[in-house]
């Protein structure tokens, strides 16, 4: 069975019923979906910088309850690694999307993004965009 890791801006996507991800996540099975705990540090974000943080922090709250929250911490030295490598490339990519990617690849995930742009740089990733 595939087991997906859920990037931040699908996971936004989710929350505001866009481009029919919860349908998609219930033929996954939600059993195989997860996300990182860089994405509920960036769903937290959002919510303490808007408007609305109450609807935004329970949303948060919403997540961490419904999904597996994957660490960070056994991806770490990777990531130095996978850094060094993209700098060297001239292919950088922002930090976050760098943790959430490896931590995709450690853990044999695929990666459920609609920022194809830049984790595709990422060495040996698996990627599906549910947004299309």
């Amino acid at each position: 069975m595939k087991r997906y890791l859920l990037d931040t801006d699908i996971c936004i996507y989710f929350l505001k019923g866009k481009y029919h991800i919860k349908s998609k996540i219930e033929e996954a099975g939600l059993s195989n979906c997860f996300i990182s705990e860089i994405t509920i540090a960036e769903l937290a974000y959002g919510a303490y910088n808007s408007e609305q943080f109450e609807k935004h922090i329970q949303e948060v709250l919403k997540m961490q309850a419904l999904f597996e929250v994957i660490p960070i911490n056994e991806i770490l030295i990777s990531f130095g690694e996978e850094k060094a490598r993209l700098k060297k490339a001239g292919n950088l990519i922002p930090d976050f999307d760098l943790l959430i990617g490896l931590t995709a690849f450690q853990h044999n995930m695929i990666l459920v993004t609609n920022n194809e742009k830049h984790l595709s740089r990422i060495d040996k990733i698996e990627i599906e965009n549910w947004a299309k």
